[in-house]
């Protein structure tokens, strides 16, 4: 989430997130100059090929992607590269994902077979992935049974029921023990949240300390941690400590149980 040096811009963002989800002022500006340059372009576009016919029934305007750069997640792109990364690495024999996307699943699958967990499961049929509808504080493994478990930028969402899950104050640590418990000897879990100064950001989303997270997997070492910083800069192998102050930053953190 965005934080400015000006406090007004800080009120005024707050008030643009709490009008988004039923109207969007930003997009309905943008939009009305969008449709200028449509019509324009409609025009030229008929001017040059007389011959195709367009109907009214099939017009279709996009407006928001003339734009000189691609706007990029910098979170879920990278996140994402580090998990496949590392499954390729490592050559586990399965692997299990709980919540992230499904396209990661997907990829994942044709490199070794996985399984992807969700409490809103997609309706696909894909060699060596399965889907399975279940939630990351209940998951249908036995203790200590996979060797190879990723969740993504998914335990801060639990318990805040913004994905149809139950209010919960303690459900992103329901979440963290849950994951420990299936990873079997030896296992790896790969693991990202947004990291910084402790806060609720209700109902989307929180922001954990890295200390926290560490010690919420106790029975667990840590491996290795990457972060992608407040910049939104990738930095491999670094101290999880130095980002307990960060305002919004990506840990990923790659647990093993000895």
């Amino acid at each position: 989430m965005k934080k400015y040096e000006s406090k007004i811009k800080n009120i005024a963002y707050l008030g643009y997130r709490v009008m988004n989800p039923i109207f969007d002022p930003i997009k309905f500006l943008k939009g009305l100059y969008g449709y200028l340059w449509y019509v324009r372009d409609l025009i030229k576009f008929k001017i040059l090929g007389n011959e195709i016919k367009i109907q009214m029934m099939d017009l279709y305007p996009i407006l928001d992607e003339k734009v000189t750069e691609t706007h990029l997640d910098s979170h879920y792109f990278y996140q994402q590269l580090w998990v496949f990364e590392n499954v390729l690495k490592n050559k586990p024999r399965k692997h299990v994902d709980v919540g992230s996307t499904y396209q990661m699943s997907g990829y994942l699958s044709k490199i070794v077979p996985t399984t992807f967990i969700d409490i809103r499961p997609i309706n696909v049929n894909l060699k060596n992935l399965d889907i399975i509808d279940a939630s990351i504080l209940s998951l249908p493994f036995k203790e200590n049974s996979l060797e190879s478990l990723s969740s993504l930028s998914v335990v801060e969402h639990i318990g805040l029921g913004r994905y149809g899950d139950e209010i919960d104050l303690n459900g992103w640590n329901k979440a963290c023990k849950e994951l420990q418990r299936v990873l079997n000897k030896n296992g790896r879990l790969y693991l990202s949240v947004p990291i910084g100064r402790y806060r609720v950001c209700f109902n989307a989303h929180r922001v954990l300390s890295p200390i926290d997270i560490v010690r919420n997997f106790n029975e667990l070492e840590l491996e290795n941690f990457d972060v992608v910083d407040d910049t939104g800069k990738y930095l491999k192998k670094v101290n999880f400590v130095d980002y307990k102050k960060a305002e919004y930053s990506l840990g990923m953190f790659c647990f093993v149980k000895r």
